[in-house]
């Protein structure tokens, strides 16, 4: 379970964003957006899951682990990202419907050797004209856990960037004792 609030831009302080991630692979995740503005939680469908999260470059599906049965892969190659050794990993979807859910086609994933983090990422859009660039800015080992505290998605068409996204965390903690009413819906239209 994940709950997020936004405190910038502006125009969507205070949006909340709850995602019920589910380990079984035949449960579809559940999300729900609450809009301060209008007063609404809206249930984001698995068909919209493709759209844009919030107006980024992020989708809704990339709020939520992948199933990896999911896909096919394929090692290319080694590299390195910021001096940390990478295999590169082409993962195709199995089936039309994880295209359709996800929205990409295929995806070159960096991930790192030491950490098994998936550091970078390609992802050929459906449209077939664009793609997506994730990157990994600041990764960093809380409470032993490996942490994206910074992430930008970049949607380019051919090599020219149309839009570029940056999402920070901050005082990230884990093995916190939290109140599973902390993760309900009610919960997410009270806000901060």
């Amino acid at each position: 379970h994940r709950l997020m609030f936004f405190e910038g831009p502006a125009d969507v302080r205070d949006t909340g964003f709850l995602t019920y991630d589910y380990d079984d692979s035949s449960r579809d995740d559940d999300q729900w957006l609450y809009l301060p503005a209008l007063k609404k939680t809206k249930r984001i469908a698995t068909a919209d899951k493709s759209g844009s999260f919030m107006g980024s470059d992020f989708s809704y599906a990339d709020q939520t682990k992948p199933d990896l049965t999911d896909y096919d892969y394929e090692l290319v190659k080694e590299d390195e990202v910021r001096g940390a050794k990478v295999w590169i990993v082409m993962a195709t979807p199995r089936t039309q419907a994880i295209i359709d859910e996800y929205g990409y086609t295929k995806s070159a994933l960096f991930v790192r050797q030491d950490n098994h983090v998936v550091v970078r990422a390609k992802r050929w859009l459906v449209d077939g004209g664009r793609e997506k660039y994730m990157d990994v800015v600041d990764l960093r080992q809380i409470d032993g856990i490996w942490t994206n505290l910074e992430i930008t998605m970049t949607t380019k068409r051919g090599k020219e960037t149309e839009s570029k996204t940056i999402l920070k965390q901050s005082e990230v903690s884990y093995g916190n004792a939290l109140d599973p009413d902390l993760f309900t819906i009610r919960r997410l239209e009270k806000g901060l």
